[in-house]
This record gives C-alpha cells, sequence and structure tokens, in this order.
C-alpha cells in the first residue's frame, strides 16, 4: 500500500469537491469517528454519507496546512469556517492494503466551533435522508 498515492487521492476528491468519488476509496467495513457522535459510525454508505455531509459543512473554506504520513495512515490539520466561526482540527485517516480508507476520524476545536459543526453536520445529513429514495 503506498500512503502517499492514497493520499493524494483524497486531496484530489477534496479539492474537486466532488464527493462521487468517496464511494470508491471506502473500505466496506470502514469506521468514522465524528467529534459530534459518541459511538464510531460503521461501514461505507454510512461513512460515505458522512464524508458527503462534511464536504457540504466544512467546503467551501476547508482548506489543509499540514500533514504527516506514517506507512498506512496520515494526519491532516485542517482550517475553514462553519456559520461564522474559524475552526481548525485534524482528519486522522488510515488506510488498507488496497489503499481504501478503514479508518476516519475527526477532531474539531475550539469548543463553540464544535457546536456549530455539530449543527450544520445534524442539519446537513437531516438534509441528505430527507432528500433519499425511499428503499
Amino acid at each position: 500500500m503506498d500512503a502517499a498515492a492514497a493520499l493524494a487521492r483524497w486531496h484530489a476528491v477534496v479539492e474537486s469537491r466532488d464527493p462521487g468519488g468517496l464511494q470508491a476509496m471506502v473500505a466496506e467495513d470502514a469506521v468514522f469517528r465524528s467529534p459530534a457522535v459518541h459511538t464510531p459510525q460503521v461501514g461505507r454508505d454510512t461513512v460515505v454519507g458522512y464524508l458527503t455531509a462534511a464536504f457540504t459543512v466544512l467546503g467551501p473554506h476547508l482548506s489543509y496546512e499540514r500533514e504527516w504520513l506514517g506507512e498506512d495512515s496520515a494526519v491532516l490539520q485542517f482550517r475553514t469556517e462553519v456559520g461564522g466561526l474559524d475552526v481548525s482540527g485534524i482528519d486522522m485517516i488510515t488506510w488498507d492494503d488496497d489503499g481504501q480508507i478503514v479508518d476516519f476520524t475527526v477532531m474539531v476545536r475550539p469548543a463553540k466551533a464544535l457546536q456549530a459543526v455539530i449543527e450544520h453536520m445534524g442539519a446537513e445529513l437531516l438534509r441528505m435522508l430527507e432528500a433519499a429514495p425511499p428503499r
């Protein structure tokens, strides 16, 4: 697994602001750990849903400022604006041997910014659920 190549794919999707590429990047049993939800969120569709909502909520102003790359993982420091508040945080991403995301953890600060992210993410996830075709 080439972590640098996997990270480059991640950056390409983020820069495109098009969540359409996420499905192929996320492993079937991936886990998403959100600062807004107590329990880990498991499964490709769930992880892709959270990342898609994050693209909408964090997207327009999201920029990565620093990154640390490991053998199968990366830590990305980001900055954005949500609800008029400056948001700082990190994304911790782990890939499997096929270069698919198996673990995605987000941490956000300060507390007031986290509250804004929680409110906006909740609203976006609800909007996405209401817009989804019935199963």
